[in-house]
């Protein structure tokens, strides 16, 4: 690949993970379809690339929140909790069953386009946040991230699209979810980058990334993250949720035309 898909690439990760980074968002969901249909990295290795962005950018934003102490807490440990083994098991699954993607497209159409409008409708009529005691339990927390840390292994996206929307919707304020979601996600990248190091050496085909693309686009993840990390604590509450349910519904929304096409 030539330095102009690069700099394609550099420039992708930096306007994604500006909008994404202040939700808890990597942009990893968003830089697939654009790593496949724009700069041409084919699959299976598009998901080892993009969890290589999402190790390279993920720093950026985390060490914004760092800074303002907001990575402490339990929902941080719960979330990479469930990942983590999640993340090793969808690996497994990409290398060894290899699903469609259009199995894919439609489980995250399904999901995310009702759970988009659900959250921006529920926003819009400002309803009062819900009580503490209807936010989701720890053991109910960490079965979904392991789920989610499943399909980040399979896919190579970070999660946040899919723990954001939900959590939020649970009464989670944005000022937990986004740095958890984000802690997460770069924790899991790792080690989904990680074990698809590890399968290379045994497994057939191109599972090895395109470093020089993935180190490009996560370059330009890392300056977006640490600028939309900073934008997160300016922005109120409302307008977090908002951005986050048209976020989902803009995704769910991208792969439904997909899956029409």
């Amino acid at each position: 690949m030539g330095w102009s898909t690069e700099l394609l690439g550099f420039a992708t990760g930096l306007l994604i993970s500006v909008v994404t980074a202040p939700v808890g968002v990597s942009g990893a969901v968003f830089l697939l379809p654009a790593q496949i249909s724009v700069l041409g990295v084919p699959s299976p290795a598009v998901t080892p690339t993009n969890l290589l962005y999402n190790v390279v950018a993920g720093p950026g934003a985390l060490m914004r929140h760092h800074r303002a102490g907001t990575l402490r807490g339990p929902l941080t440990r719960l979330l990479v909790l469930g990942t983590v083994p999640g993340v090793v098991v969808g690996a497994v699954i990409r290398v060894f069953a290899v699903p469609g993607p259009a199995v894919f497209r439609l489980l995250i159409a399904v999901l995310l386009l009702p759970l988009g409008g659900w959250l921006c409708l529920r926003t819009l009529r400002r309803e009062s946040r819900p009580a503490a005691a209807r936010e989701p339990s720890p053991r109910t927390v960490t079965r979904l991230a392991m789920a989610v840390g499943v399909a980040g292994g399979i896919y190579g996206i970070g999660g946040g699209s899919l723990l954001g929307p939900i959590l939020a919707g649970r009464g989670v304020p944005m000022s937990k979810v986004a740095p958890a979601a984000l802690a997460a996600t770069f924790v899991t990248s790792v080690v989904g980058a990680g074990t698809y190091a590890l399968l290379s050496l045994t497994a057939p085909g191109d599972i090895t990334p395109y470093w020089s693309l993935g180190l490009a686009c996560g370059l330009g993840g890392l300056c977006g993250g640490y600028l939309g990390a900073r934008l997160q604590p300016r922005l109120p509450e409302t307008a977090l949720r908002l951005l986050l349910g048209v976020l989902a519904l803009g995704v769910g929304g991208l792969y439904a035309v997909q899956i029409l096409r």
